[in-house]
């Protein structure tokens, strides 16, 4: 018997009707509000896209990998984001259920792959709160330093003390938010996102009066080995091809896409949001594509200007705080410290729409009897998941409080792209298993636009380190422990055995 034959024989590819998915999301336990409109997602996608990576990442892959080129690093990124946003924004259209990537791929790859997928995502919104609070919480280290309210240094962070207490209050405060209700979420994260995009946009206009061209050339850094990435900390394509490790150049570019990658992360957590959209067809779209093209000109305009105001050599790769310390270091302490604040401040709807998603896909799978259906119980009130929400905050907030940020970016990234490369396949399946579906949204030229998105994402997989595959692949064997131990016995799915 095939391979594929025999997990069909085990179950472990069995596939949940569509139709099953979407009247799922109709029990009274399990309903959630709708009521989100295409501006708040949009908003919602500015909300976590614009953040940790446009505010911290930029200064590490600028000093580290690609120097200037930095604004191409974010490109190449955009691009491949842009890819997988179609594919995204085909599926969400269709299939309009909380959980996104998860729910996408059980109703095409079927149930093992689904739960990969929804392990996977968990990883990924649950580590990047916990890195942008981290990233957060030096911002505001940053605008509070020489005042009566600065951080003692014993609690500032993880590096010069012993946690990062206001990482881990954060995030405590925001699940308290998110616990309360869509809607508050929503005007919280509206507030927050005119804040920083005006901050960035600020960063952008007086930067150009401090712009020094020479700074900017040459443009692509000359190849340079790289003394630290050796052994497991060089990127997996360097070790498998036998490339030496090495950083700017177009090498080094390439590297900086996969790490800046980070900061376009949030059209998917657009798609978690989908069963409380108000009009899911046509709003979830806009949303996911309007969101991403936004946050990719203003990470070009932010780059240039950083690297232009100052020179890629003497930016601390270790600084959670870029922006404002190029604006000091140029004679511009008082716009240093506003542009921090606002950054602080922005980063705030960062945290709780990562937190958002991950609630989301925790409740999906919850609901599907893949995790304790304990997780599932919305609040009779305010109609959000409520359960799963205190119990991923309360972790995260530990995580955040003792965890560098380096670490967790990374491995975020390869979380994201594994995510990216599911749904860019689930796409022409979906296309070929259920043509009769409605699609308000189409993803174009099928299947070269999923192919690409494909290839782009898995280029940019093998540019992460191999310690970071490393953690990775421990995470989806504990997933594989937990899923054969509980979650394929208490699969709903199980009691209909039918289902194909």
């Amino acid at each position: 018997m095939p391979i594929t034959g025999q997990w069909r024989a085990m179950n472990l590819l069995r596939t949940k009707p569509v139709e099953t998915a979407i009247s799922d999301t109709l029990e009274p336990e399990h309903r959630l509000k709708r009521s989100l409109g295409a501006l708040d997602l949009t908003v919602f996608g500015v909300g976590v896209t614009i953040g940790g990576g446009l505010f911290v990442l930029t200064g590490v892959a600028a000093a580290s990998y690609a120097g200037p080129a930095v604004a191409l690093s974010f490109v190449i990124a955009g691009i491949a984001c842009g890819l997988a946003a179609l594919c995204y924004a085909e599926l969400a259209s269709t299939l309009p259920v909380a959980g996104s990537a998860y729910t996408f791929s059980y109703a095409t790859l079927g149930e093992l792959i689904a739960w990969m997928i929804g392990w996977d995502l968990i990883l990924e919104f649950f580590v990047a709160a916990a890195a942008v609070a981290g990233g957060w919480s030096g911002y505001l280290a940053t605008a509070l330093d020489g005042t009566p309210l600065q951080i003692p240094s014993v609690v500032a962070n993880t590096t010069d003390g012993v946690m990062n207490l206001p990482a881990g209050l954060l995030i405590l405060a925001l699940t308290g938010v998110l616990a309360a209700g869509i809607k508050l979420s929503s005007r919280i994260n509206q507030i927050a996102v005119v804040i920083k995009v005006g901050a960035a946009l600020l960063f952008v206009v007086v930067g150009l009066f401090s712009l020094k061209a020479s700074n900017l050339v040459p443009f692509v850094p000359p190849r340079a080995r790289s003394e630290g990435a050796s052994g497991l900390s060089q990127p997996l394509i360097q070790a498998a091809f036998g490339v030496e490790p090495a950083t700017f150049g177009w090498a080094g570019v390439a590297s900086g896409a996969a790490v800046v990658f980070f900061a376009f992360i949030g059209f998917d957590i657009v798609a978690t949001t989908a069963e409380e959209a108000r009009r899911p067809q046509r709003d979830l779209p806009v949303g996911i594509i309007g969101s991403l093209a936004i946050c990719t000109a203003l990470y070009v305009a932010v780059s240039l200007v950083l690297t232009g105001v100052q020179n890629y050599r003497q930016i601390d790769p270790n600084d959670a705080a870029p922006l404002a310390t190029a604006l000091v270091d140029n004679g511009l302490p008082a716009l240093g410290r506003v542009i921090a604040v606002a950054a602080a401040l922005g980063i705030v709807a960062v945290v709780m729409i990562l937190l958002l998603g991950q609630t989301r896909v925790g409740f999906a799978m919850a609901r599907d009897g893949l995790l304790p259906r304990f997780f599932a119980k919305v609040h009779p009130r305010y109609r959000t998941p409520y359960v799963v929400t205190l119990v991923v905050g309360t972790l995260a907030a530990v995580l955040a409080s003792f965890t560098s940020i380096t670490v967790l970016a990374e491995l975020v990234n390869i979380g994201t792209l594994l995510a990216f490369v599911l749904v860019s396949v689930a796409v022409p399946i979906l296309r070929k298993t259920r043509p009769d579906l409605r699609r308000a949204f189409r993803t174009p030229f099928v299947p070269l636009i999923p192919a690409l998105s494909t290839l782009v994402c898995l280029y940019l997989m093998l540019n992460l380190a191999i310690e970071t595959w490393i953690r990775f692949l421990v995470w989806m064997l504990v997933g594989f422990v937990v899923y054969f131990g509980y979650g394929r016995r208490h699969s709903r799915l199980e009691k209909q055995p039918s289902a194909s």
